[in-house]
């Protein structure tokens, strides 16, 4: 067993120069794709979103059409920077991915698996809202090839709901449920708690509308008010920190007893069903970003970069007759690397091995001892076994942990 000492040891000889990281191999590749379309801009969402014209549920044809060879042009144009590397998992973002026709999807995935090296075995989540459900529709998706589908619910409450801006019921919901549930074996179901004058109890009966249909995944988050956004500018009455703090505990609970490990910030699982792709985020590995908006993170022999895609859906379409896709790229600096690694890796309540640290950013790690005894010593994580993990004061204040690892001035 390794123990960390108290006092950080110098590089040995042979060790890499932290100026220049270089890793080892590349870490496992994910694809997300951003469809930045919905039927209408809920208050609280700061998502790079867009309305749809009048009361329209889809996309015109043209548009659709062309935003689907832009996508597809947009792989083409990042295809050296991830060459011969297998693609693991695929997220369809939004938005509300569930606006596409299944004949676009299948175009789109088909023109994936031409261009890219999908593993066979990869899981392909799609995005959907309640709201935009039809039972034809969604079996066309699974022939297509989606294997896991994450459905926004929020809420069965329907005076919440209306409040939530959001375009389903509570009806809707349980159909959304059922439906997604009789095509596809793994299912995420959105929950969100702390809404405005809501009880305990209400959250309570939120999750188990939910756990009674038998989902193996379930994301519960508190809604916050969010820069730039309507809720923000008119905060809406939400419980106080303590009632909300009481329905987190409550939730994380009431979730334990029913056989979800949480191992994610967010994040309850049963066993085997833990979001692949989500999980190669937290570990610090490789997405490739497509779409507007769309983020991405990519390592090479030179070091590592993140890009953004062109923001609004009308540039995004434009700058692709020049195939000029990409509006931000920079390099991440090894100053930022330990905290960029630490940002994604302490999300994981069952935390990460401490090996991992230099596979994925290069360095030794030397680089993040210090920090990391500090931190322990704080009682905000717990190191055993060459593994580190967030202490449970330490997922409580995970922003006090994480800014441990910043880079000083």
């Amino acid at each position: 067993m390794k123990v960390i000492p108290l006092v950080a040891r110098a590089p040995a000889a042979g060790t890499p120069d932290p100026a220049r990281p270089a890793l080892a191999s590349s870490p496992p590749l994910s694809l997300y794709v951003h469809y930045p379309w919905c039927v209408k801009k809920c208050p609280y969402c700061d998502f790079n979103s867009h309305a749809l014209r009048g009361d329209g549920h889809a996309l015109d044809g043209d548009t659709e059409r062309a935003y689907i060879d832009a996508l597809l042009a947009d792989i083409e144009s990042a295809l050296p920077q991830v060459w011969g590397r297998r693609v693991l998992s695929v997220f369809i973002g939004g938005g509300t991915p569930s606006l596409m026709s299944a004949a676009a999807l299948d175009r789109l995935l088909t023109g994936i698996r031409t261009l890219l090296m999908l593993d066979p075995l990869a899981e392909i989540t799609l995005e959907a809202n309640p709201g935009t459900f039809e039972a034809a529709r969604f079996r066309d998706y699974r022939a297509a090839g989606v294997n896991r589908l994450s459905i926004g619910v929020q809420s069965f409450d329907d005076d919440q709901l209306a409040q939530l801006g959001r375009i389903h019921d509570g009806n809707a919901a349980r159909r959304a449920i059922e439906i997604a549930l009789a095509h596809f074996e793994r299912v995420n179901i959105d929950l969100m708690y702390a809404l405005p004058r809501q009880t305990l109890a209400a959250a309570l009966r939120d999750l188990d509308t939910a756990l009674a249909f038998g989902p193996g995944h379930l994301s519960c988050y508190q809604l916050t008010l969010e820069p730039n956004t309507p809720f923000h500018h008119a905060p809406p009455p939400l419980p106080d920190g303590d009632l909300a703090a009481d329905m987190q505990d409550a939730i994380e609970a009431r979730l334990a007893s029913a056989g979800f490990e949480h191992y994610e910030t967010s994040a309850f699982a049963k066993p085997g069903q833990q979001s692949r792709h989500n999980l190669n985020y937290w570990t610090f590995g490789d997405y490739l970003g497509i779409g507007a908006g769309a983020h991405g993170k990519l390592s090479s022999h030179t070091g590592i970069v993140r890009e953004m895609r062109h923001k609004h859906p009308v540039r995004y379409l434009e700058a692709a007759a020049g195939r000029d896709f990409v509006q931000e790229r920079r390099e991440v600096g090894v100053a930022d690397l330990p905290f960029e690694f630490m940002m994604n890796a302490l999300r994981l309540n069952g935390g990460v091995p401490l090996t991992l640290f230099q596979a994925r950013t290069g360095l030794p790690l030397d680089t993040i001892e210090p920090a990391l005894i500090a931190a322990r010593q704080a009682g905000l994580v717990s190191i055993a076994e060459e593994h580190v993990r967030p202490s449970d004061t330490g997922r409580r204040f995970l922003n006090d942990l994480l800014g441990r690892f910043l880079p000083e001035d």
